[in-house]
């Protein structure tokens, strides 16, 4: 029999809620709606199969304060979150639940909306349990705000209030998925957030993300389900936790050990959940994370091809695999007390938690955000809480010598091993260099090429930035042709002047507008080399912002290289047959680069060149030069 939910009763929201499916879509029709980011559905899809048992919306998140009566601390304008104003008598626990369904009942208690008063600062008597104690309301053990974060439009234009309904609906398909009812709206103390759940390291991707891309406002209600969410991509292999658990008593399982993976699983993955399994007479629950993971991760098609190429290398049917649609936080300790609660409610009863568990890696100055066995502390802390067993492994190495792996820390001193680093094996993939069979099985590497050819078959993309009449155009142009002329990859171009009359002719010349131009350019050249393509971009490009936006939109896909043309604007200026930068002089043309529009010179260009002192065929060739250093242009 497969483990019990956390709290002991599986949250499924799509089950409860089934018999009232027709009214509840019906409903959901009439209501204003909220489309969910891609993050935002993710956690969507987990609370209504119940995958974050015990919580039923992020309400259980979002009203789990401490409260304490309203003291002189409030006086004195010390406080957090917000708070509702009121006329007459005011209550001992503003914006709590209890005050907002009187406000509601009562007419002389709503407050209009130029009464509500942000408060400043951190009150620790109305922090989150979740972000400061790992608890909810009722103190079961939750490590990870679950969180809906709108804006102040949203609110506006939605009319967000307490007792609010409203759709929640899905990017993709615009597909009603659920029902919220609103009980509080409030403002996060996001330094605090980052602080405690993350650890407040402003390179953490989590902390990242809480600050540069999630909206201002939390809002906390009570979900009920419409409909589940729609997947195209391996279908069979995303069971809810219910149906996990159905599988597994089918298969008469009642002992099974979790192996949670954001990457490619090799031969040493395969020992390490072997190992596992045998030492506690288990099977083995391949769970991998195809939400969203780190940044540069390899996508999630990729590695389930290679999770499915090795699954018959397992003994005796000894494995299953199944897909989480999780949004990872690469949260480290916290993040791996979530993982548990997770595979508990998938009916886990083990869980393997390894070195560094869902960490980030190294800052920029090449700290770790974790330590290699906090995640593993942390779990073994609330182990008995958790009700499942954690399942910890250190790192697994070869030995050449006697042809297995072992961990790291029973090898006795002085036995040979041998290991392929994340790093390498990158590397080897991008040159096309042997993958040997010791680390990788061979299907699986036959996978890994599939969406990794060589180099020579890899596309790319040139960026030419510099001032008009700079030779950028020159290059660009002759470029192209000595790169059709070798072949083996179609070469588009992106001229400025081109890019303007076919995509961007309805913006002007305004900083906003330039960088709209800018990321135009940037999406279709990411596209191009995603495709295979080599791509030779020439805008003028005269803000830094936007260039590295367009250099980090690229390199999802393939190398970025950025040759700046420093070319001197007294000579643009004295060269220029076109006259534009006189018309400019004399004002007949406003918002002109190098008149009266700033350029920002590259401060890290991967090539700087000069048509002043270099011709442009010279110029050709060190691009080539670079190109070829990279392994780009190799045809064997």
């Amino acid at each position: 029999m497969a483990n019990a939910p956390h709290g002991g009763v599986l949250k499924d929201l799509l089950a409860r809620d089934q018999p009232r499916h027709a009214e509840l879509s019906a409903e959901a029709e009439t209501l204003p709606a909220l489309v969910l980011s891609e993050r935002q559905l993710c956690d969507l899809e987990l609370l209504l199969n119940g995958g974050f048992s015990p919580l039923e919306g992020s309400s259980d998140v979002f009203l789990s304060y401490i409260q304490q009566p309203l003291g002189a601390d409030f006086a004195a304008g010390a406080g957090c979150g917000w708070m509702v104003g009121w006329t007459g008598t005011p209550p001992s626990q503003p914006n709590s639940k209890a005050h907002i369904e009187e406000m509601n009942a009562t007419t002389s208690q709503k407050p209009k909306t130029d009464q509500l008063v942000e408060l400043q600062g951190l009150c620790p008597k109305r922090i989150t349990m979740v972000v400061k104690e790992n608890r909810l309301a009722d103190g079961a053990l939750f490590s990870m705000p679950i969180t809906l974060d709108v804006t102040q439009e949203h609110i506006d234009e939605l009319g967000l209030k307490a007792g609010t309904r409203i759709t929640l609906r899905d990017f993709r398909d615009d597909r009603n998925l659920a029902i919220l009812t609103v009980e509080d709206i409030y403002k996060p103390d996001k330094a605090l957030e980052a602080k405690e759940v993350f650890g407040g390291d402003e390179e953490h991707p989590a902390v990242r993300y809480l600050f540069n891309t999630a909206n201002d406002f939390y809002v906390g209600g009570k979900l009920e389900a419409v409909n589940k969410l729609q997947h195209y991509d391996f279908v069979d292999l995303r069971y809810s936790p219910a149906e996990l658990r159905l599988h597994f008593d089918k298969l008469g399982w009642s002992r099974v050990v979790a192996f949670q993976t954001r990457n490619p699983m090799h031969r040493a993955h395969r020992e390490l959940t072997v190992r596992a399994a045998r030492s506690h007479h288990a099977n083995v629950l391949i769970h991998p994370v195809v939400g969203l993971t780190k940044p540069g991760d390899i996508d999630h098609f990729t590695r389930v091809r290679v999770y499915k190429a090795l699954l018959p290398r397992y003994p005796n049917g000894m494995a299953v695999l199944g897909l989480l649609p999780l949004a990872m936080r690469m949260g480290g300790p916290r993040e791996a007390i979530w993982h548990a609660i997770i595979r508990k409610n998938h009916g886990a009863t083990h869980f393997i938690v390894g070195r560094d568990h869902a960490g980030p890696g190294k800052n920029s100055k090449g700290v770790d955000f974790y330590g290699p066995y906090d995640a593993q502390y942390a779990v073994e802390k609330y182990r008995d809480e958790l009700g499942i067993e954690v399942v910890p492994f250190q790192m697994m190495t070869y030995l050449p010598d006697s042809d297995e792996y072992m961990p790291v820390d029973e090898i006795p001193k002085g036995v040979r091993t041998l290991n392929i680093s994340g790093t390498e094996l990158r590397a080897r993939l991008r040159s096309g260099r042997d993958i040997p069979e010791w680390f990788s099985y061979p299907e699986v590497v036959t996978v890994l090429r599939e969406s990794h050819p060589p180099r020579s078959q890899q596309g790319y993309t040139v960026f030419l930035t510099g001032y008009q009449n700079s030779g950028k155009d020159q290059i660009a142009r002759a470029l192209q042709v000595t790169l059709n002329q070798q072949g083996g990859r179609s070469v588009s171009m992106l001229l400025g002047e081109t890019v303007r009359h076919e995509l961007s002719s309805e913006l002007g010349f305004s900083r906003e507008d330039r960088d709209k131009n800018i990321a135009r350019i940037a999406f279709v050249a990411s596209e191009l080399t995603r495709s295979g393509a080599a791509v030779i971009a020439a805008p003028i490009a005269p803000f830094d912002k936007a260039r590295q936006h367009a250099r980090e939109l690229v390199e999802k896909y393939g190398d970025f290289y950025l040759v700046h043309v420093a070319t001197p604007l007294e000579y643009c200026e004295k060269t220029d047959k076109r006259g534009v930068y006189k018309k400019a002089r004399a004002g007949e043309i406003t918002g002109f680069t190098g008149v009266d529009d700033p350029y920002e010179a590259p401060a890290k260009a991967d090539l700087v060149v000069d048509c002043e002192k270099q011709s442009v065929r010279s110029i050709v060739h060190q691009i080539v030069l670079l190109l070829e250093s990279q392994g780009l242009l190799d045809r064997f």
